[in-house]
Formats: C-alpha cells, structure tokens, sequence
C-alpha cells in the first residue's frame, strides 16, 4: 500500500505515527535509515524511516494462534522522500496468513489490513 503525503519527511513521520496512533497502532520501533547508512557506512541516501507499528489486540490473537508469527511483527510503515514528495509505504497485513500458510490467521489479518488502509486513506486525504 502506497501514498503520497504533502508534507516533508520528518513532518510526514510525525503525522503517521498520529494517524497510526488514531487507527489503534503504536509505534514500537523507529529506523532513521538515513543516519544509519551515514553513521555506520559514510553513505548518503534519501530521508528513509522505517516505523514498526502494532495494534496489541491483534498482534495478541495472532499470536495466540502462531507464536512464530512474531516473526512478522510488527507491521512496517515506510515514509521516504520520493520524486515529487515524500511516499509512505505499509506492507499488506495478510503476509501474516500468506508467510506461514495459517488461514486461522486471516480475520486478524483482514481486521489489521483493514485498520492500515484506513490509515493510509486517512494520510491520502
């Protein structure tokens, strides 16, 4: 899932992680990929941020039915800059029933997918 946010990177993190906040996910984890790649390897890139979201009551009943899928926990939000604005990307909450092959995962699944495109729609608009 993708969109554009009008706003620049480090106002755009700000606004998902409300907007995520807002749709019942916290942010548990955040990459500053930029100041990583420059720290540790003398490189520059974009401004690149990896956000690790998560809704406690789903990830619990997922985890209640597949502990290994904490493998795929959190749920990961990308906000880039891109040509023409900054892009902020979610991955597709069904990899959780598509990895491991689980369908007793897919309602959490499609409950999560449903809450990050509302999300998402939310930052669109």
């Amino acid at each position: 899932m993708s969109t554009r946010a009008a706003a620049d990177p480090d106002e755009a993190v700000a606004k998902v992680k409300q907007t995520f906040k807002a749709h019942g996910f916290g942010t548990l984890t955040e990459i500053d990929v930029r100041a990583t790649l420059r720290d540790k390897l003398d490189e520059e890139v974009e401004d690149y941020v990896i956000l690790g979201v998560c809704n406690p009551q789903l990830a619990h009943q997922a985890l209640g039915i597949d502990r290994s899928i904490g493998l795929l926990l959190p749920c990961t939000v990308v906000v880039r800059a891109g040509q023409g604005g900054t892009v902020v990307e979610a991955l597709d909450a069904n990899v959780m029933v598509n990895v491991p092959g689980n369908e007793a995962l897919r309602p959490i699944a499609d409950e999560a997918a449903s809450k990050i495109n509302a999300a998402m729609d939310t930052l669109t608009s």
